[in-house]
C-alpha cells in the first residue's frame, strides 16, 4: 500500500479511536487517536513529496 493511502487509512483509525474515546469517556483511547491522526497526516504528506520527487525523475 502505498504511504499516501497507508496515510489516510491510519487518519481515518484514528478518527474512530478518538470518537470511541469520547463516548466511553476514555481521554488514553481519545488522545491516542488524535496521535494516530498526526501520524496519518505525516505519511499522507510523506506520500506526496515521494510521489512528486517521482514524478519530476520520470520528466527528466
Amino acid at each position: 500500500m502505498d504511504d499516501k493511502l497507508e496515510g489516510k487509512w491510519d487518519q481515518t483509525k484514528g478518527k474512530i479511536k478518538e470518537e470511541a474515546g469520547k463516548l466511553g469517556g476514555d481521554r488514553s483511547t481519545e488522545i491516542g487517536g488524535k496521535v494516530d491522526q498526526g501520524k496519518g497526516k505525516l505519511k499522507e504528506g510523506l506520500g506526496e513529496v515521494k510521489e512528486e520527487l517521482h514524478d519530476e525523475r520520470v520528466d527528466r
